[in-house]
């Protein structure tokens, strides 16, 4: 049966996950490319495994680490009166988990682009770390934010696999577009799953071109 939920839901979970990364790889990319960071290398390939490994693998991650019996899954548990896996918590884990390489890129290297001249002038005239990072660094790097914004929040919105192992596909709670077209397929329902992928493929059109206009206009400049 066709429900607007699993729109509203996944632009929800994809909201909530897109502040969530933005928040989390800020304070990473900024401490990557400000710190001497030993081990840099590695620290960036298990940043980057998300985009590489098999949903179901982050999804089974998700479970050993959150799950039931897991301690972290049983604190949560024990705090919040409830498991955290088949709910939208989980569906916000997944999908940030899986956003979260894509907007540590885009910050990065807008971080990176930022002239060392107006960073060592701000420094001399007496700007703290902070300052520059939030005078200084995020105002020239925001082209480069936006693209983080537009590819996390699309990647998080189209989220599949781990949703589907460690939130479920519950109808009217944590079923999502992706869930609701597999859903839909696997009941025969093409006409159902249509219109839900007509959705998704829509908004990550309108989503997709903002972003390339962003980058042909910086281009330009």
């Amino acid at each position: 049966m066709w429900s607007w939920h699993p729109v509203q839901l996944s632009l929800v979970v994809a909201s909530i996950a897109t502040g969530i990364v933005f928040v989390f790889a800020m304070i990473v990319a900024y401490w990557m490319t400000e710190k001497n960071v030993k081990g840099r290398a590695i620290l960036e390939t298990v940043v980057f495994l998300p985009l590489v490994l098999p949903p179901t693998v982050i999804g089974f991650l998700l479970i050993i680490i959150f799950g039931n019996n897991s301690f972290v899954g049983q604190a949560i548990s024990w705090l919040t009166g409830q498991p955290l896996l088949f709910t939208v918590t989980a569906a916000v884990i997944a999908a940030s988990v899986v956003a979260f390489p894509l907007m540590y890129q885009s910050l990065k290297t807008g971080f990176q682009m930022v002239d060392d001249t107006i960073r060592g002038a701000a420094k001399v005239d007496g700007a703290s770390n902070w300052k520059l990072l939030f005078l200084i660094t995020i105002p020239l790097s925001y082209r480069s934010i936006a693209t983080g914004f537009i590819l996390s929040f699309t990647r998080a919105f189209g989220e599949f696999g781990a949703t589907l192992m460690f939130a479920g596909n519950i109808p009217g709670k944590t079923q999502t577009i992706p869930t609701a077209i597999y859903l839909a397929i696997e009941s025969g329902q093409t006409k159902i799953a249509t219109y839900y992928a007509l959705i998704s493929i829509g908004f990550s059109f309108v989503l997709l071109f903002m972003m390339n206009r962003l980058t042909r206009v910086d281009v330009k400049k």
